[in-house]
C-alpha cells in the first residue's frame, strides 16, 4: 500500500519508519524484519516535551488521530511531541500487502497484543520509556487498553475512544460480513462499503442525512466508492486486521487466565473512554463495561447520532466534544 491521498482535515508530516528484525508473535510464528511506519507532530528531538503515542485504527492510517492535534486541541504540537504508529497490517507497518518474503497470504496472523508490542518495540528504539498519554479510536482504542494491561507503568494516562475490552459476537459478525464482501469482490470493495462504511460506521439517523445529501443511497455509495479508491487499500491487509480484531480479549494477556474483568482492573493510568449514544460496529455496552472494570476510569457519554464515527473528523461536533473533553482530562 503507498500513503492514501491527503484528504481534507489531514495533516502532512515526514513519514519516518523504523525496521526492527526478527519480531516474535504470539503464535509462535514471527515477523522477518519488522518495518514500523510512523510520524512525528512535534519536535522529536525535545527531550523536555511530554510525549503522547496516537494509536490507528482497522483499515486506517497514521491520519486517524488528526482531528484531535493542532492549536486549540486536544494535543498541541507547539507543546508536546505526538507520536502516530502505523498498526501492523495497514499497509504501511510491516503488512501483508508490503512484506518481502512473507507477502500476502503467507504473512503471519497476528494480534492486537502484537500491534502493541511493535508500538513499544518502536518507543524503546526512540529511547522512550514513558508517554503521558496513549490514545487510540476503535481498534485503537481496543490497542490503548492493551497498552494499558500490558505495560501499565508506561503511560501516565490513556484515552481509549469507542473501544472494547474483548471483541462482542456483533463485532466478530461484522467483520465476518466485511471479510465474505470481499472474498468474492475480486478487487470490488462496493458490498465491503455497505457493510463496513453504512451498517458498522453510522446510525440510521445519519445515513438517512448522508444520503440525502449525496442525492439516493446508490449516489453516496458510488461518490464512497471513488473516494475509497484514493485511500489504496489492499484487502488482505483489511483482512489481516480484522482476524486481529475478532480475536481480542485484554484478559488473554498472560497472567491473567482469560478474566477480562481481572486485566482491566490491572490498568494503573487514569483513563478516559468515550462511547457515542448508539453504535453499530463497537457496542456502546462493551465501552461502558470496560469503563466500569478499570480502576481510575472516566466516562464519557456524547449525545450525538454519528454512531462509530463520533470519534473522527467526520462529526465536527463531536469531534470539539471530544477535543475538549480530552484536553480537560490531560490536565
Amino acid at each position: 500500500m503507498r500513503h492514501p491521498d491527503m484528504q481534507p482535515g489531514w495533516i502532512d508530516a515526514p513519514h519516518r519508519s523504523a525496521t526492527l528484525g526478527r519480531f516474535a508473535l504470539e503464535s509462535g510464528e514471527h515477523i522477518d524484519d519488522l518495518l514500523v511506519s510512523y510520524v512525528v507532530h512535534g519536535d522529536i528531538g525535545d527531550r523536555a516535551r511530554p510525549v503522547v503515542l496516537g494509536l490507528c485504527a482497522i483499515g486506517s492510517t497514521h491520519h486517524r488521530l488528526d482531528f484531535l492535534i493542532g492549536e486549540a486541541r486536544a494535543f498541541d504540537p507547539q507543546s508536546v511531541n505526538i507520536i502516530v504508529v502505523d498498526a501492523l497490517g495497514n499497509g504501511l507497518s510491516s503488512s501483508p500487502s508490503n512484506a518481502l518474503s512473507q507477502g500476502g497470504e503467507r504473512f503471519p496472523r497476528f494480534t492486537i497484543r502484537d500491534m502493541v508490542k511493535s508500538q513499544k518495540a518502536l518507543l524503546d528504539h526512540l529511547g522512550i520509556d514513558e508517554v503521558a498519554a496513549v490514545v487510540g479510536a476503535s481498534m485503537g482504542g481496543m490497542q490503548a487498553l492493551q497498552w494499558g494491561v500490558t505495560f501499565p507503568r508506561s503511560m501516565r494516562k490513556l484515552v481509549a475512544l469507542t473501544p472494547m475490552a474483548k471483541t462482542t459476537p456483533w463485532s466478530q459478525a461484522i467483520n465476518h460480513a466485511g471479510r465474505s464482501a470481499l472474498s468474492k469482490s475480486n478487487g470490488d470493495w462496493s458490498a465491503w462499503l455497505a457493510v463496513m462504511q453504512i451498517i458498522a460506521m453510522r446510525t440510521p439517523e445519519r445515513f438517512a442525512d448522508d444520503a440525502a445529501k449525496a442525492g439516493s443511497t446508490y449516489a453516496w455509495l458510488d461518490a464512497r466508492a471513488a473516494w475509497w479508491a484514493t485511500q489504496r487499500a489492499d484487502p488482505l491487509d483489511w483482512i489481516a486486521q480484522s482476524h486481529a480484531y475478532d480475536t481480542h480479549d485484554v484478559g488473554t494477556t498472560p497472567g491473567f487466565d482469560g478474566d477480562t474483568a481481572k486485566a482491566l482492573a490491572a490498568i494503573a493510568a487514569p483513563t478516559l473512554v468515550c462511547v457515542p449514544a448508539l453504535d453499530l460496529y463497537n457496542p456502546v455496552e462493551a465501552g461502558v463495561w470496560a469503563a466500569e472494570h478499570i480502576p481510575q476510569a472516566t466516562l464519557l457519554r456524547l449525545p450525538c447520532t454519528s454512531g462509530h464515527m463520533m470519534a473522527s473528523e467526520a462529526d465536527p461536533q463531536a469531534a470539539a466534544q471530544l477535543n475538549d473533553a480530552i484536553a480537560e482530562f490531560m490536565r
